[in-house]
């Protein structure tokens, strides 16, 4: 048979990469069943409670959260990944000219509308 025949090929190069992957894979579930095995169970009250640092737990622990606190954690997200574009963009701006320079004014024009519209609403407000 030939070997470039279709449906023959066999991409050798991956072999290493499949080989270090079943071996990983392999170890992991290996490690794990061996500590389930051999590792000691004494189960007891104080033992199986909840951990809150070291302080007993308050309060049911279905409470709900604020908005505020989901809210935050979006503008963070959204910020951060304004300086992801940001730090690429600024170590090659002498390579790129001045559409890039547009660009990157628009983005930050519309991660300002969206600072100026969570202002507004008060989402950096914390009670």
């Amino acid at each position: 048979m030939n070997p470039s025949s279709p449906g023959s090929y066999m991409p050798i190069e991956y072999l290493p990469v499949l080989i270090f992957m079943m071996i990983a894979v392999s170890f992991g579930v290996v490690t794990l069943l061996v500590g389930k095995i051999f590792r000691v169970r004494r189960p007891y009250k104080d033992k199986l409670m909840p951990y809150e640092s070291g302080i007993p737990p308050v309060g049911e622990p279905r409470e709900r959260f604020s908005i505020k606190f989901y809210i935050t954690a979006m503008l963070f997200v959204i910020f951060d990944v304004e300086a992801v574009f940001l730090y690429p963009w600024a170590v090659v701006y002498d390579r790129i000219g001045l559409y890039a320079l547009i660009e990157m004014l628009l983005f930050i024009a519309v991660l300002l509308v969206g600072y100026v519209y969570a202002w507004k609403k008060e989402a950096f407000v914390w009670d």
